[in-house]
């Protein structure tokens, strides 16, 4: 996973200590490897108004925005993992609900990016899983 930031130390120390991923090592001084789970997440040091690709005219603006392509965070206590990424200058866009197949919160990092914090309760998603006839 690549996560484009425009200030890599202070996106480190929100990935460190609001989310609990593990820094790993520095690829170059605009790259740092972090994992969470067994998944390699990337930082990237892009600065604000940069282009994303050189061919799409879209910039990079960190301000809030939602992509269909998010990251959710797995955790065994959302209270905690909720008080600790606001603490470390994530901003809130929901309380905590609860569903059927456990507990979520929509939070922002604090370069704008979406991402969800989930604690599973139960079996999980197979709480609301349908029947499906897989014959076909």
């Amino acid at each position: 996973m690549n996560i484009d930031v425009p200030d890599i130390n202070s996106a480190i120390t929100f990935y460190q200590n609001g989310l609990g991923l593990i820094f790993e090592r520095f690829l170059t001084e605009q790259i740092a490897e972090f994992s969470f789970n067994g998944t390699k997440f990337y930082l990237l040091e892009k600065p604000s108004g940069s282009r994303a690709a050189a061919p799409i005219s879209d910039e990079r603006v960190y301000e809030r925005h939602w992509t269909p392509v998010h990251l959710d965070f797995v955790v065994e206590n959302i209270v905690e993992a909720f008080e600790k990424a606001l603490a470390a200058g994530a901003k809130a866009d929901t309380e905590i609900a609860t569903h059927a197949w456990g507990k979520i919160a929509v939070l922002s990092d604090p370069f704008g990016h979406g991402f969800c914090l989930i604690e599973f309760l139960g079996r999980g998603y197979d709480e609301v899983v349908a029947p499906r006839d897989n014959s076909a």
